[in-house]
């Protein structure tokens, strides 16, 4: 029984009709990969590459139009720490980088300065702490320190007022990054 099933599927695979079946599938499989890679080819815009404009230190407007002429598109991702030697909301960084070769319609994803540098809180508890303890808590905030204005005190060297511009500053007052501190300290002389 074995054997004859077996003489009758080497008739069959040996037969005209398999044979043709046989052939005309793996026609229609090349065809059907050669169009679609023809497909792929075409769609994909194979070796046709916009290489990436440098846009650091350019504003939005301009880099838009840039972006347009060439057939891309831009997306802010977030805003950086405001850094003064570029324009106020101009492009810090970008990604893809400038000289990198994209396909079009591809988005560039920016990174901005901000219009000014942050607003910093005045920590607490800096009043009666040495001249030693406030200035670096204040350098690592950001703040410059200005200049050391000694008061009639008990304590040498405790520090009694913080001032910006003439103004007394209070705990949680916020100003500027950058922005530099007098410091009123006790002269020790009472």
């Amino acid at each position: 029984m074995h054997i004859y099933l077996f003489m009758k599927l080497f008739k069959f695979i040996f037969s005209k009709v398999f044979l043709l079946q046989l052939i005309l599938a793996v026609v229609i499989l090349v065809a059907l990969i050669f169009g679609a890679l023809k497909y792929l080819d075409v769609t994909t815009n194979h070796n046709e590459t916009i290489i990436v404009p440098d846009l650091s230190k350019f504003e939005l407007d301009i880099v838009d139009k840039k972006l347009e002429e060439m057939n891309l598109r831009r997306e802010v991702l977030d805003s950086a720490n405001y850094n003064p030697n570029y324009p106020p909301y101009s492009v810090l960084d970008q990604v893809p980088k400038p000289g990198k070769a994209v396909k079009e319609n591809r988005k560039i994803y920016l990174t901005l300065n901000p219009s000014g540098y942050i607003d910093v809180e005045i920590p607490k508890n800096l009043k009666r702490k040495t001249r030693r303890q406030v200035e670096p808590t204040l350098i690592a905030l950001g703040f410059k320190i200005g200049e050391i204005i000694e008061r009639p005190d008990i304590a040498k060297g405790a520090v009694l007022e913080l001032r910006h511009k003439g103004e007394k500053l209070e705990a949680g007052d916020f100003l500027p990054k950058t922005s530099t501190i007098d410091l009123v300290v006790g002269d020790g002389s009472l």
